[in-house]
């Protein structure tokens, strides 16, 4: 229709005329004024999104007795954050420090600037490390549940992370719902899509505009201003807003727009919402972004289920860990399974090609008895992992040349009894696990958006910074996926819940 605009002219818009259309320093396309609008609800802070980040800050709000008020734009809470693995880095926690395992503040930044190839803002790394344990405290005060067994995750040095006792992020979510839930001061709205930001006449956010029973549309995806549905409404936020609304996975233009190579249909783990909305809106404001063509892809998802899945879990923490994956043509290794995620999904993607010759990974019943057993028992449930009772069965299977896929297994094997791999596996670490006790579990392994690693570039106290100036935005805050920085390239697994939970923390103890 010729009378509506798209978000791609608007985003344009916005670039051409932050200089030439101010308001007080912002752009007037893009934003209300306060005097020319009538607030339907007041809080003390607004929040967009309802994950980690957002939850974790209304919670610290609320312990200073602000009243606050949690927009969700689609039909449930939690958004990425109750999909995901429930695995969360924790540095010097208590399980760790109980089994004598040394790590530090050093070891923990190292680790995510090797994997983030040096373009991560070590302040943002080293805050995590400082409130990781007051992270895990909240968790646990709203009675979420770890399991005493750490994960050691690839990429990392040391094993450090933990895991929810139901291998979800819905074991901390659900947990931080309930609690926010029954309190007075908190007031979670879903179906409520944020629109724009309300300025007050020296610059301030001061609030939002939403619309109220707003129904996402899969289809109008591509273009939000399609979506009209909703009731619209205005609440002020006295301290400020927090921008909580995660990364952009299934934002198919605009992701696309970073990457050209990752075309509409490369599928996603994330939830059909996760878009860059909110992110671009705050740009209007003088926001500046960062780093967000570095879109990762996890290197543990399969090809037989779509979206996140069931098998992820025991990809990674079984075979990854205490297996090894190969490439079915000819049964060998291709890279070191604890190596980053960028580094594994891109030589999946060599070996995938163009014929869909998807890897298979296998492991041994030790490994499976190591680990949580809801990894092995959720994926064999859904049919997306195999059990065999011999090699030559799984290799029957997958279409794998036997002898090959034995004399891999022997290698391996015998660099776990050295202590030494070929690829550069830290088999000393893993506890004697190798590959010979039947049955065996195999999975296959096709790569999928998971963590947009760029967005809103933040301090440490979580507010967001203006390009105009270089100085806070007033009144507008961010944490968690729809921030920048802390990542840098590539993000090491883990550490993203430790990330939403420390900021959106520091943002509810400041505004």
């Amino acid at each position: 229709m010729a009378n509506k605009i798209s978000r791609r002219d608007m985003l344009k818009m916005s670039m051409v005329g932050a200089g030439a259309l101010a308001l007080s320093g912002v752009n007037a396309v893009a934003v209300s004024s306060e005097k020319d609008v009538k607030f339907d609800e007041e809080y003390d802070i607004v929040i967009v999104g309802t994950g980690f980040a957002g939850l974790s800050a209304a919670l610290k709000a609320s312990e200073r007795g602000k009243k606050v008020l949690i927009v969700e734009k689609m039909g449930r809470a939690g958004g990425n954050s109750v999909i995901n693995g429930g695995n969360m880095a924790a540095p010097m926690n208590k399980y760790q420090v109980a089994q004598g395992i040394k790590d530090s503040k050093e070891l923990f930044i190292a680790d995510a600037v090797k994997d983030g190839l040096g373009l991560n803002h070590t302040e943002l790394l080293s805050t995590m490390f400082d409130k990781s344990n007051d992270a895990v405290a909240l968790l646990e005060k709203c009675g979420a549940q770890f399991s005493d067994k750490l994960i050691f995750e690839s990429g990392h040095s040391v094993a450090r992370s933990l895991q929810a006792t139901n291998a979800s992020g819905s074991g901390y979510i659900q947990p931080m719902l309930k609690v926010l839930g029954e309190d007075k001061n908190v007031t979670i709205k879903t179906r409520t899509k944020f629109d724009d930001f309300v300025l007050n006449d020296a610059g301030k956010v001061v609030g939002i505009l939403a619309r109220e029973n707003y129904k996402f549309d899969a289809k109008l995806f591509s273009d939000d201003l399609e979506n009209t549905s909703g009731d619209k409404k205005a609440y002020k936020a006295k301290d400020g807003v927090l921008l909580a609304a995660g990364g952009f996975g299934r934002d198919l233009w605009y992701r696309q727009i970073q990457d050209p190579r990752i075309v509409p249909t490369i599928d996603s783990t994330n939830q059909q919402g996760s878009s860059a909305g909110a992110m671009l809106k705050a740009t209007d404001l003088g926001a500046i972004t960062l780093q967000t063509s570095w879109i990762q892809f996890l290197p543990y998802c399969s090809p037989d289920e779509k979206g996140f899945g069931a098998a992820v879990n025991f990809t990674n923490h079984c075979c990854n860990t205490y297996g090894i994956t190969v490439n079915p043509k000819t049964g060998k290794r291709f890279m070191n399974e604890h190596a980053g995620r960028k580094i594994k999904s891109d030589a999946c993607f060599a070996v995938i090609g163009k014929d869909e010759n998807y890897p298979v990974n296998l492991c041994d019943q030790q490994a499976v008895d190591a680990r949580n057993p809801i990894y092995t028992s959720r994926p064999l449930e859904a049919g997306v992992i195999w059990k065999f009772d011999t090699l030559d069965a799984l290799a029957a299977h997958f279409k794998i040349p036997a002898d090959a896929l034995k004399e891999s297994v022997k290698k391996y094997n015998e660099g776990v009894a050295a202590g030494k791999d070929e690829f550069g596996k830290p088999v000393d670490k893993l506890g004697g696990i190798n590959i010979s006790k039947p049955p065996f579990y195999a999975s296959r392994t096709m790569p999928k958006v998971h963590h947009t690693c760029g967005g809103l570039e933040i301090n440490t106290k979580a507010q967001v910074i203006s390009y105009k100036t270089h100085k806070p935005i007033e009144g507008l805050y961010a944490a968690g996926e729809i921030t920048g920085g802390v990542h840098g390239a590539s993000r090491l697994g883990t550490y993203a819940i430790l990330d939403c939970m420390v900021f959106g923390m520091i943002a509810g103890e400041t505004m």
